[in-house]
């Protein structure tokens, strides 16, 4: 839909709501421009008092426009007694239903959620279902090549970047990486400075968001069956890679384990670039469908090695990583994934 065709179905919508309050009556409206517009109402009481209320009709409903939004209703507001300001978007992303709240300014949306509150005229409606599911959805933001760069932002979260640096540590190129910067930016998910730069403006939230959309079973596993111990297996893995110079890293029970020692666990997790069928065989595992302890992954993009560190002689997955491996994980992965989060991930934010 265009921004013509949202206009005029957002206010119907307003129209419709007001009269359905019983508590004011519509006056008049006016158009202002072409996505404002000006509806006066009178409440019904005794007082019959008069109130303005401003509406910026919006074609996206992410923060960084509905903030853009709220700031330009405020100037408008100014010295004008009476007078309410009112968002009008296809639908608003909860971010940005808080910060309108938060502002004092009303809003509606064509899912039928709306927000007024202004004297003697209350409407809360919230909980409709998004009616354009996918358009500029969050899900968007955690494709593959987004996915890299966002582990990036995240691993070093104070650093500031330019799109031309970025892209380089990412391995894409600089119009991918600017179009994930845009996309960071209509959610507010990162800050840009005057000199172009950029950093992570809430490391928290985004690994949130990301969690919610991730499963570490995007990648290929191969469970296998081994009757050494835990900790056998491990080494064994260690060694093999290492000396077949292929790249390796724990992950979920196994990195979780060397950061809080206390944690019990009966199955190998590790990430792997060399040929499995190979490693099963020369370590002498064998693959399994069911009852496996070994379960070798298989990275579904290369970011999922970014910021690999060794922990006690053995290479580990990121933090970042770990985190969202083992939030997406049943087995007390979300014990550990906060345990993770609250004494190191916050510690470096």
């Amino acid at each position: 839909m265009t921004l013509n065709e949202i206009a005029p179905k957002v206010i119907e919508n307003a129209v419709a709501m007001l009269k359905g309050t019983g508590v004011v009556e519509v006056i008049s409206s006016q158009n202002l421009s072409k996505t404002d517009l000006l509806i006066k109402v009178r409440t019904k009481n005794k007082g019959k008092k008069e109130y303005s209320l401003y509406f910026d009709i919006k074609s996206i409903g992410q923060p960084r426009y509905i903030r853009m939004a709220v700031n330009e209703l405020k100037y408008i507001l100014t010295n004008r007694q009476g007078s309410y300001g009112i968002i009008g978007a296809p639908y608003l992303s909860e971010e940005s239903v808080k910060i309108c709240r938060e502002s004092g300014i009303g809003f509606i949306d064509l899912g039928g959620n709306c927000f007024i509150q202004v004297n003697g005229i209350y409407i809360d409606i919230q909980g409709k279902p998004n009616p354009f599911p996918n358009t500029r959805s969050l899900q968007s933001l955690f494709t593959q090549k987004s996915t890299r760069v966002i582990r990036i932002l995240l691993c070093q979260p104070q650093k500031n970047w330019y799109v031309r640096n970025l892209a380089k540590e990412a391995k894409i190129s600089i119009g991918q990486a600017s179009n994930i910067k845009q996309k960071l930016l209509d959610h507010e998910f990162i800050k840009s400075g005057e000199d172009k730069t950029f950093h992570v403006l809430d490391p928290g939230k985004l690994l949130e968001k990301w969690s919610q959309d991730y499963t570490f079973r995007k990648n290929k596993i191969t469970n296998c069956y081994s009757f050494d111990e835990i900790k056998d297996i491990e080494y064994k893995l260690a060694n093999y890679c290492e000396s077949q110079h292929i790249q390796y890293a724990f992950t979920l029970t196994s990195g979780a384990s060397l950061i809080s020692p206390s944690l019990r666990y009966n199955r190998v997790f590790a990430y792997t670039t060399g040929v499995v069928e190979e490693m099963v065989r020369q370590l002498g595992w064998k693959e399994v469908s069911t009852g496996p302890n070994i379960s070798l992954l298989q990275p579904y993009d290369e970011g999922v090695l970014y910021g690999v560190q060794d922990v006690k002689g053995s290479k580990v997955v990121s933090d970042v990583q770990l985190y969202l491996d083992l939030k997406s994980y049943k087995e007390r992965g979300e014990e550990a994934a906060n345990f993770l989060l609250e004494h190191k991930l916050r510690q470096q934010w």
